[in-house]
């Protein structure tokens, strides 16, 4: 396929000086699912750049109505999509962000990196990318704060994002080794790529980031072929020197650049510099909540863990019957159904936990897969099915009692499910757990707007995150 014939090109005529402040859009990025979208939201406006996550391409009417934005972010489903969806929906999204003006694009990945050829494939929205941006496309995963490390092109991570806990090697790691539709049984970075793209890949190691011909030597590479390059990150200076080499290659040209929220925090200090006369305060902590709702459909033993704390500790906790959700799926009368029981929980506790599945071992597991087959569906469909269903239920959820914070754990499905609520933006409300702001809902429903949602991935938070996120942070 012609990805070129898929583009439309924006041209930018109009370079700026490095140090100098700089109007309109500075950076834009793309989500590849929301909890992702929501962790690069937190990354900028902690640092207190004015910065709003649309749930599509944002028009000029759109920016009008949000003026001084120095970051845009798109918050996407394109972890749990296709190849071929990709071809059909990313060329627009990332032509959308360049029509802004942005220096750098980012497709923002989960830190995990966790992604497959036919299913999420970073591979092919790299392809996509440098065909509407041009030139090479840097990979920068690591972001140490979340407890991410890339050494020599390879990826370790933590259990979670959260407490001191051992280092594993991605593809050695607990949970995204045995991810269910895209498990991680490669830690070499340009490897894993290899799978998924005939692009040609180099590692430049941190040996070479922090040598002083760093951006030289990187040029020459890419002059002399290499079309994506794997930068290392482990500590603040690698980040350091992460950021310089984006920034540097786009003062030349628009850059396109695939990996996690470490892609924000290495850029932090040229993008402040540069929206330096907009600057806002950074979001304080938020407060406790009366009530809350937690949607899990994430089958990570950390989230497992979380939901365990939750029932000890007196949230009630509705089980979702989804082999049932698959089967009646069109059924317009499911969502009202499966809200009673939430809506009639939250009468007598102040948290409820409404799952879809309560680690690996969940006994649904076989029969939801079973259902998904029966109803002609593949493995994978199991995030837009569930979580569309739970995404209207939630809205039900919220038009009958007035609830105002709702938390969704679950990187894949929730992204269905905030679509599916019908939110059109987010801006970030308030610090609540490590890589999960709370976020204040933009919608044009009246019950929505000014909701309060987080939305965390199944690796982030300690066991007690619900009652953080009940109670707040002090």
């Amino acid at each position: 396929m012609d990805l070129a014939g898929l583009i439309e090109t924006v041209h930018h005529d109009v370079m700026f000086p490095p140090s100098a402040p700089r109007p309109g859009v500075l950076m834009g990025f793309y989500g590849d699912d929301f909890t992702g979208s929501t962790d690069a939201l937190e990354a900028v406006a902690t640092a207190g750049l004015p910065a709003l996550l649309f749930l599509a391409p944002p028009t000029p009417a759109d920016l009008a109505r949000h003026p001084g934005l120095a970051v845009v972010g798109i918050a996407g489903t394109s972890r749990s999509r296709s190849p071929d969806w990709m071809d059909t929906h990313l060329p627009a999204a990332f032509s959308a962000l360049r029509g802004l003006g942005v220096r750098v694009c980012h497709y923002k990945t989960c830190s995990t990196f966790d992604s497959a050829p036919r299913v999420g494939s970073i591979g092919r929205a790299a392809e996509i990318g440098r065909a509407v941006f041009g030139g090479a496309a840097l990979v920068a995963v690591g972001v140490p704060r979340h407890q991410r490390f890339v050494v020599f092109s390879n990826l370790f991570a933590a259990g979670s994002f959260s407490g001191a806990e051992e280092i594993f090697r991605i593809d050695r790691h607990p949970t995204m080794s045995r991810h269910p539709v895209t498990p991680m049984d490669e830690a070499d970075l340009r490897r894993h790529l290899a799978r998924q793209t005939g692009q040609r890949i180099l590692g430049f190691d941190f040996r070479r980031m922090l040598r002083p011909d760093a951006a030289a030597a990187l040029e020459a590479e890419i002059a002399a072929g290499a079309e994506l390059v794997v930068l290392d990150g482990f500590d603040e200076a690698t980040l350091a020197a992460a950021g310089a080499l984006i920034a540097g290659r786009s003062e030349r040209a628009p850059t396109f650049v695939a990996g996690s929220s470490g892609v924000e925090y290495a850029l932090l200090p040229t993008l402040t510099a540069q929206a330096a006369d907009r600057l806002r305060p950074p979001p304080r902590p938020a407060g406790p909540a009366e009530r809350i709702v937690v949607c899990c459909g994430s089958c990570s033993p950390v989230t497992e863990k979380q939901i365990a704390w939750a029932e000890a500790h007196g949230f009630a906790m509705i089980a979702a019957d989804t082999p049932e959700i698959i089967a009646r799926r069109d059924d317009p009368t499911l969502p009202e159904a499966l809200a009673a029981p939430v809506i009639a929980a939250l009468g007598e506790h102040r948290g409820v936990v409404l799952h879809s599945a309560r680690g690996g071992a969940d006994p649904r597991i076989a029969p939801t897969r079973a259902a998904l087959a029966a109803a002609g569906l593949a493995a994978s469909d199991s995030a837009g099915v569930l979580g569309t269903v739970m995404g209207r239920t939630l809205r039900a959820v919220v038009a009958r009692t007035g609830l105002r914070r709702l938390i969704l754990a679950g990187g894949d499905s929730s992204s269905h499910t905030v679509a599916a609520m019908g939110v059109t933006a987010l801006e970030m409300a308030a610090p609540l757990l490590p890589g999960a702001p709370l976020c204040r809902v933009h919608s044009a429903d009246a019950a929505l707007q000014g909701l309060e949602l987080a939305l965390k991935g199944g690796q982030v938070g300690g066991p007690d995150c619900f009652g953080v996120s009940l109670g707040g942070v002090s």
